[in-house]
């Protein structure tokens, strides 16, 4: 069982395809926000793998030695963009003089829930950055997840949405139309480890899969970032 940043479900569904698992079992996935991740592997979810959109949780989780010391390193990046559906919203750069209200013509900015969902945390960062977070901070629409906050831009309840690059082109109709320069964020790095317990042969066989060049390169095409 792996537990997967939802950002990330597309290619780990991908890797998992790919990935022979012969007769001692199979592979299976669960998606979800990285917080609520943390907190079901903190409730004890019989996971063996964690897949996090940021290195905070990961390291909320290993602090309470819930996963295999020295098998946590990091996978991937990725980068943060804005994206609408809307065709009168043109692109744009994001500066400290970004008329950001005008953008959102009294709609709200739909994001990961910036107290705890990573992408979220990364738009605060930036937008805080910029001196723009004080204009949209009660004009949120947060999500549980990044994937969540992209659905709302695609069904037209939010005008503007800042998600992952790579979250894009899986709904019709978003498109980017300003790409967040990344020095204005913690470095958004996705970290995966064992977790405690005793994982099967299979769980360690699949992440030396998923961390190797197999798995990177399917990252790879995904559009993230792959040292």
């Amino acid at each position: 069982m792996v537990l997967a940043a939802a950002s990330t479900a597309h290619v780990v569904d991908a890797v998992i395809g790919a990935f022979d698992a012969g007769p001692e079992g199979r592979v299976v996935a669960s998606y979800a926000g990285t917080s609520a991740l943390a907190r079901q592997i903190e409730s004890g979810a019989p996971a063996h793998i964690f897949l996090a959109a940021n290195a905070a949780w990961m390291d909320h989780v290993e602090a309470q030695g819930l996963i295999v010391p020295g098998s946590r390193r990091p996978l991937a990046g990725n980068h943060l963009v804005f994206v609408t559906a809307r065709e009168d919203i043109m692109p744009f750069t994001p500066s400290p003089g970004l008329n950001i209200a005008a953008l959102l013509a009294g709609g709200r900015l739909a994001i990961g829930d910036p107290a705890h969902v990573p992408a979220g945390i990364y738009a605060r960062q930036a937008l805080e950055a910029l001196g723009l977070w004080p204009a949209v901070s009660d004009r949120l629409a947060p999500t549980a997840d990044v994937r969540a906050a992209l659905a709302l831009v695609a069904r037209g309840e939010a005008p503007l949405g800042m998600v992952y690059a790579t979250d894009v082109g899986w709904i019709e109709d978003v498109r980017i139309v300003a790409t967040v320069p990344p020095a204005l964020h913690e470095p958004i790095v996705y970290p995966v480890a064992l977790l405690s317990g005793r994982p099967p042969p299979l769980a360690a066989r699949f992440f030396a899969f998923l961390t190797g060049p197999e798995g990177r390169a399917a990252f790879a095409r995904a559009g993230f970032v792959v040292d």
